[in-house]
This record gives C-alpha cells, structure tokens and sequence, in this order.
C-alpha cells in the first residue's frame, strides 16, 4: 500500500466522524467555522486536508482560553485520568481499551501475556506511564510501574518477579543494564520498545547485544501511537486506526512521496476529535513497501522539529515558557539552556548572568528549584560572565 493509499483508505470514516464531533465538540465546530467549512461538506481525507493544522502552541492557547481543554472534549465524555504535559498541556484519557493504541506496535517487538513488563515510563502527571501500561496489559502482559528512580531497588524488583520485556528510553534501558553488570545482576530481558529519544546505530548495537530484541517506537502525549518498527526495523509502520500524514510545515498540504514534512495526525476519536493535529516533528514517507508485508506505510524516523521546542530527556522543553517561568526571577541578568549527550544521555544545565551584587549561590539555588517544580526538569545550574544573545537553548548533541 503506497502512503496516498493509506491515507484514501480513511475517506469512508470522513463523513460521519466529522458531523459527529462537530456536534460534540464546540472547539472543533468552531475550527471549521474560522475555515469556512461546513461539517456535512466533509467527505473525504482531502476535504479534511483543507481544514489548517491544529499546533502545539494552538492547542495550548484553546486551554488557557478554555480550561482543562480547550473546548474539545465533548460533554459526557467518560475520562478515566486527566494528565498535564509542559505547557502546561491537559490531556484527557477516555474510558477505552488500550486509548493510545500502543499494542500492536508492542506485539510487533515480540511482547506476548507470559511477558513481564519493566515500565520505565513515569506514572506523576504526565501520561507516558499508563499509556505504555495500558498497551501492554492488552497484551495480557503483567506490568511491573517502575518509573525512573532507585535503580538498586529496580534491579532487585526485576530480578524478584522475572522481569522479560523493557519499555522506556533507549538510555535509560543502557544505564539499567550497566548497573545490572556492576552489580553481578542477571537481568532476563529478552524484549525492549524504546521510545521518545532517538536510538542512533551505535546505541542500538550496544543494547542488541545485551537484548534479543530492540524495536523503537514514536508517539507523542496528545496522540499516542504514530508509527513502530516490526522486525526489518527500517522505519516506523503508522497505525491503521490514526491518519497520519507528513504535511507541507508552512501550506499544511499532504506530502505522500517521500518529501520531508512535519507529521500531522488525525484521531477519529468523537469524544476528544483531534483533527490534524501537528506533532512539530519533521519525517517523510517510505514509499516503498516494506518486506514484512504489512500494509501501512513507513515513516523514515524522527528527522528534527519544525518550531522552537526541544525533547530532553522524553519531555520537551518550550523556550516560552522557560522565558515566563523564569522572567521574574529577582536577581537573574539572564539565562541559557544547554543540552549535551554523554554516554548516549541528555544532560540539561542552564547557564545564568546574576545581576550586580547578587548572590551568586542563592539565586542558583532559586533557579534549580524554579526549573524542577514548573519545568519539571532536574539541571545544574552554572554562573558564567556574560552570555550570547539569540537563542535561549543551545543544543548541541549529536546523534551517532
């Protein structure tokens, strides 16, 4: 199936999803309405591909008009959690099985229901946690909700109950498995699905020789599942039950053959219709058909980002709002964010300018707190003379 065939295979679903959540939805109604489109217009992917892309910043502008969010659930929706992202940004989780759609992309990294499931994902506000969770537990697999922590305690939990399959950051999977070697630990992970960092080549031979297999995944919070690997693992096959389209980043038209764009997503979902909804990442399409003989298409893997945001360490970290969080701080001349890789890890630090006769120690010490308890990042904070102008994050990693 070529991408232009995958995304023609929604046009069926068009119609009927988009009078049902325009009647559901005041926000969505109300998109449509600054468009000019009409619902029952709607009949097609390429009717729908008229509608602009819904941003990030877009989306978090909708909330802070509209409290949790923005206008787009529809009364009567049943929400079993409510998670916040950096923004910050609500997301409602419906009452459904498996809402994220995370199984198959977990089916095809070889996980079953005699697996053991080590989350490394948080469970404390932010969704990565249960959504991981709740993939897996359509598997029948047992979930062990290890989050990121005392990896002593991890380990020996790990050990204890017969942990077999790893879900979490590709780095946080190679700092457990050292830990587990320095520490005489045999650790039984025979599967890994990585996820919200990029798995460069070196990093993946490292883990495959440890692992008997890595497969790597990409999603977002608001949209859950938008393309895996299966066992070729050269690229990311979308889901079949989410429009994912790769879409010109200024004009928002669809790109099918293998031009770069930023990845739009749609989620035919009438309780909570987030209708091309744009991730901020860039990627392009495979268009050949992969060997496997799966019917989607492939992405070609995460290729940058179109806006300001940066991913650190599977949470992004928004210039902006870095700037409102920290404007006011008494004291503070100035600031810089700067992110390194070391040993395939992000390390985040923020370099600052104390004004005049400040103190030094203390205004760090505000600064580290302020950083953790809005950005919900843990950084060093360093004191240097004077600072650049331009951008207020300097990222210099490199993928090798």
């Amino acid at each position: 199936m070529t991408p232009e065939e995958y995304g023609r295979g929604f046009d069926q679903a068009v119609g009927p999803f988009v009078e049902a959540a325009a009647a559901k939805s005041t926000a969505f109604l109300g998109r449509l309405e600054s468009a000019g489109l009409v619902a029952d217009e709607m009949l097609t992917v390429r009717d729908l591909s008229r509608l602009p892309v819904l941003s990030k910043d877009d989306l978090l502008q909708l909330q802070i008009t509209e409290r949790p969010f923005g206008g787009l659930l529809a009364e009567g929706a049943d929400v079993r959690r409510v998670f916040q992202s950096p923004g910050p940004l609500y997301e409602p989780e419906l009452d459904r099985t498996d809402p994220w759609r995370w199984a198959p992309a977990l089916r095809a990294a070889g996980f079953g229901s005699n697996d053991i499931v080590f989350n490394a994902f948080g469970y404390h506000l932010s969704p990565a946690g249960a959504m991981f969770e709740e993939g897996a537990r359509a598997l029948g697999c047992a979930v062990l909700p290890g989050g990121v922590g005392n990896m002593d305690l991890q380990l020996q939990a790990c050990v204890d109950v017969g942990v077999t399959a790893f879900i979490g950051l590709p780095s946080y999977l190679k700092a457990l498995l050292e830990k587990a070697e320095d520490s005489g630990v045999d650790l039984q992970v025979q599967h890994a699905f990585v996820t919200a960092e990029p798995l460069p080549p070196s990093l993946r031979s490292w883990l495959e020789e440890r692992v008997s297999s890595v497969r790597q995944g990409y999603g977002t919070a608001e949209a859950g599942n938008l393309g895996y690997e299966c066992e070729r693992a050269e690229g990311l096959h979308v889901p079949d039950d989410a429009l994912v389209q790769v879409c010109d980043p200024i004009g928002g038209e669809p790109l099918w053959n293998g031009e770069e764009g930023q990845v739009v997503v749609t989620l035919f979902e009438e309780d909570y219709p987030l209708v091309r909804f744009g991730t901020g990442d860039l990627s392009r399409f495979i268009v050949e058909p992969c060997a496997c003989r799966r019917p989607t298409p492939r992405l070609a893997g995460w290729l940058g980002r179109v806006g300001d945001a940066v991913k650190v360490r599977g949470m992004f970290l928004h210039p902006a709002q870095a700037k409102r969080v920290l404007a006011e701080t008494p004291g503070l001349d100035s600031f810089r964010f700067v992110i390194d890789r070391v040993e395939h890890r992000d390390e985040l630090s923020c370099e600052i300018v104390p004004e005049e006769g400040i103190d030094e120690l203390a205004l760090s010490e505000a600064v580290k707190e302020k950083i953790r308890s809005s950005l919900r990042f843990r950084v060093d904070v360093r004191v240097v003379g004077d600072l650049p102008g331009g951008d207020i994050i300097d990222d210099r990693r490199t993928w090798e």
